[in-house]
């Protein structure tokens, strides 16, 4: 079945690795243009956490739309960052004149880091952790929150200032109703997220724009080791771990034609 993306221009942030980098390569490969947002991010070694995630963070994504322009699909990379307010206004321009107004707007990004109000320094896997400050909650509300809901302002009043009748919004949460230990202030600014865009689909369905919130499960996007995967086999509330591509096929899904319907939900994914 057509999803209706072809001829559609669709801005994805975080672009670089993991649930980004594979929303990218399914949109555009559904007939998308795609916008790729990225931001190259130099975490320090740390022996508890796989090498191959901290190289997904510190790359960028210009492989990934080299990857799509070799399988016949259109995109763009651009890296901002998204903490810097007036960057939002600036991907969308990178988009509009690489490709024309935004359809899709797809918030990924992040600006995850591991904080705690305990006085450790390892979390549960051995991972190096921070305690809680005003510098760690900063710099994850910057980008998971206050950037998410800007670029949805953005997005929105662009729409409506062109008179346009259909859009998507999705955004990525983590976390729960019971808090995130361990990711105290990731899981406070992805609820913040969850809130914006739910804001979203109630303010602008009358502009045609749909919006909902994926909660992946574990997604393996470089960082699961076997010790994530044997608390996950021993959780009663973690079922799977996931493929990015696997979340990326929901996320393909909401902005299609098929998911009309579909708004004002948060999907929690197993």
């Amino acid at each position: 079945m057509d999803s209706g993306l072809h001829g559609r221009v669709a801005l994805v942030s975080g672009a670089n690795h993991g649930i980004g980098a594979a929303t990218v390569r399914v949109l555009a490969a559904r007939g998308a243009a795609v916008a790729a947002t990225y931001l190259r991010v130099a975490d320090e070694p740390d022996p508890a956490a796989p090498e191959a995630y901290r190289r997904g963070r510190a790359a960028s994504a210009d492989d990934v739309v080299e990857q799509v322009v070799a399988s016949g699909g259109r995109a763009v990379a651009v890296e901002a960052d998204l903490s810097e307010a007036d960057a939002v206004r600036r991907v969308f321009d990178a988009a509009e004149e690489a490709f024309g107004s935004v359809d899709i707007l797809v918030n990924n990004a992040s600006g995850w880091l591991a904080d705690t109000f305990k006085p450790v320094a390892a979390d549960r896997f051995g991972r190096r952790i921070s305690p809680l400050s005003a510098a760690t909650v900063d710099r994850v509300f910057a980008v998971d929150a206050r950037a998410a809901a800007l670029l949805i302002a953005e997005f929105a009043r662009r729409h409506v200032a062109r008179g346009a009748s259909w859009g998507r919004i999705v955004g990525l949460s983590s976390g729960g109703p019971f808090g995130f230990p361990e990711e105290v202030s990731y899981g406070a600014a992805k609820a913040a997220q969850e809130n914006y865009t739910l804001s979203a689909a109630r303010e602008l369905a009358d502009h045609g724009i749909t919006a909902n919130v994926v909660h992946p499960p574990v997604t393996d996007t470089g960082w699961v080791t076997d010790a994530v995967r044997a608390a996950v086999a021993a959780s009663d509330e973690l079922f799977n771990i996931a493929d990015p591509q696997d979340v990326a096929e929901v996320i393909g899904y909401l902005v299609s034609e098929d998911a009309r319907l579909v708004t004002g939900n948060v999907l929690r994914l197993r």
